[in-house]
């Protein structure tokens, strides 16, 4: 499968020069409709030169501006798709092709995602600081509450923002600076998801996006994302990627969070164990003891 843009973006934009690195924020920023504009509104946008447009674009691959903008159209028009759409494209048989795309969904989704990033997502998350506020969609919040019943595991400050939408404005009460924010949302895109995260960033909150390789809208907002592959041989998007992903972020947040995490854990372990009062005393039987006379 094709790199989408997004991802030829987090694999180059460490080596841009600057003007071209600003081109890429814009466009990320604002994911992809400032790449559909001409060259020009491009350029104004990012508040660089056209010529630094044009190199940008051929830094990533790509000829001609035309090319450029051809792969933003194909990629939000793969955004919107719906299983009605999907299953009327002939699929390959048989476990072996749907095996081999999880495969390689794993292995593309951890070639954009570099220790580096997970590193810096575990610190912040390792952090009693501040709180942590977990959401997904609707075939994605499972996820986010697997990973918050881990987290919860881990350290204490967790919430995982379940059921109907009209609740979670109760929990925006209480998120604010310090706190993250972490979702879960891929195609086609929750628009409750993005106005909370939207209401949450707002406040001070950072934003932890899991999504696919086309980005969440919620991506403008996010302080890290984590583009995860998602295509397989059906007419449903796969989570498996994005699951895995997640355990890489817990794994090392609970190595980040030492013997903190170490102390919760054996403490967790430790409760409804019976303690030593519960013991009999010595010499003593357990039979009840008879009223008659001797």
């Amino acid at each position: 499968m094709a790199e989408s843009v997004s991802e030829r973006i987090a694999q180059k934009i460490g080596s841009f020069p600057a003007s071209e690195r600003r081109a890429a924020q814009a466009l990320m920023a604002n994911y992809p409709v400032v790449g559909l504009g001409t060259v020009a509104e491009f350029a104004r946008a990012a508040g660089v030169s056209s010529p630094s447009v044009l190199r940008f674009v051929g830094r990533l691959g790509f000829s001609a501006y035309p090319e450029f903008q051809a792969s933003l159209k194909e990629e939000l028009a793969a955004r919107m798709q719906s299983p009605l759409v999907r299953a009327g494209t002939p699929l390959p048989a048989g476990t072996g092709p749907f095996l081999a795309a999880i495969e390689a969904n794993v292995r593309d989704t951890f070639a954009h995602l570099t220790q580096p990033q997970i590193e810096e997502i575990a610190t912040r998350l390792a952090d009693p600081r501040g709180r942590l506020f977990l959401v997904g969609g609707r075939f994605t919040d499972p996820v986010a509450r697997y990973l918050a019943a881990h987290l919860t595991v881990v350290r204490s400050g967790v919430m995982h923002l379940s059921g109907q939408e009209s609740t979670w404005k109760d929990h925006l009460l209480d998120i604010g600076r310090g706190d993250t924010v972490i979702v879960f949302d891929i195609r086609r895109y929750a628009a409750p998801l993005l106005a909370l995260a939207e209401a949450a960033a707002a406040q001070g909150a950072a934003i932890v996006l899991f999504t696919d390789q086309w980005l969440s809208p919620i991506s403008r907002l996010a302080r890290h994302i984590i583009a995860a592959r998602t295509i397989v041989t059906s007419p449903w998007d796969s989570g498996v990627a994005l699951m895995v992903a997640a355990e890489a972020i817990l794994a090392e947040t609970t190595r980040r969070a030492g013997d903190r995490a170490a102390r919760r854990i054996r403490a967790l372990e430790g409760l409804g164990q019976p303690g030593p009062t519960a013991a009999k005393a010595p010499g003593r039987s357990g039979a009840p003891r008879s009223r008659s006379a001797a």
